[in-house]
């Protein structure tokens, strides 16, 4: 027969709970809450990305196009040869490309005849570059309405940026859709997510060093090539 004193003596009481054991149970948590938050955004973010161009008519002064995409130029060229602006403006080109060059790569047959109303901003590194970049562009050339050419999944955190600096501005939207961006069930294309998780991350940073008006250092262009 055993002997109950020494099973119990054999079995370690449990430790008790210390503060700091409260401390890594409730970071945890909240390590999990926003966790789900952000996904629960990501959705969000996915879901309100544009489909469609809702205004492809409304003439504005200026179209403006903003570069690091495929087919973002070409679209902006057939709206300025359908007259649907005076100039086209393009924020965020390296500093040794210059109109001919960019004419060169664009599908379009008619370009050149286009060139007198083409502008090209260099100084732009990232997207609020590009913002204030055509705020000072805009300024000086006295327009107040622009047509905002960038990828869908591009376009909320673009128009943060654009109407923070230009407030007074009108400003349609114009997204363009890229062939291998696969927004149907983009949880399943991991190329789509990542590009996803990672513009909705740039938005909310964007978000909230707006509201505390802070400002981040701007990403510089590569000098141009000698």
């Amino acid at each position: 027969m055993s002997d109950p004193t020494v099973s119990e003596a054999a079995t370690p009481a449990p430790r008790p709970r210390g503060p700091r054991d409260a401390k890594v149970q409730w970071a945890l948590i909240g390590i999990v809450a926003l966790a789900a938050l952000w996904l629960g955004g990501l959705v969000w973010y996915a879901s309100d990305i544009p489909r469609e161009i809702d205004d492809p008519a409304t003439m504005t002064d200026a179209v403006v196009v903003l570069t690091g995409g495929s087919g973002r130029v070409d679209v902006g060229l057939a709206l300025l040869a359908e007259r649907r602006a005076k100039k086209l403006f393009v924020s965020g080109v390296a500093r040794d490309v210059d109109i001919d060059q960019l004419l060169k790569v664009s599908m379009r047959q008619d370009a050149r005849n286009l060139k007198e109303r083409i502008v090209l901003g260099h100084e732009a590194g990232d997207t609020p570059g590009n913002a204030r970049e055509t705020a000072q562009w805009m300024a000086k050339e006295g327009f107040t309405s622009l047509r905002l050419v960038t990828a869908s999944y591009h376009m909320r955190r673009s128009l943060l940026e654009f109407r923070r600096v230009m407030p007074y501005t009108r400003i349609v939207v114009h997204p363009v859709f890229p062939q291998g961006f696969r927004l149907a069930e983009w949880w399943r294309w991991p190329g789509t997510m990542s590009l996803l998780a990672s513009e909705y991350s740039k938005y909310l940073i964007a978000a909230v060093t707006g509201a505390l008006g802070i400002t981040l250092p701007e990403t510089a262009q590569p000098p141009a090539k000698s």
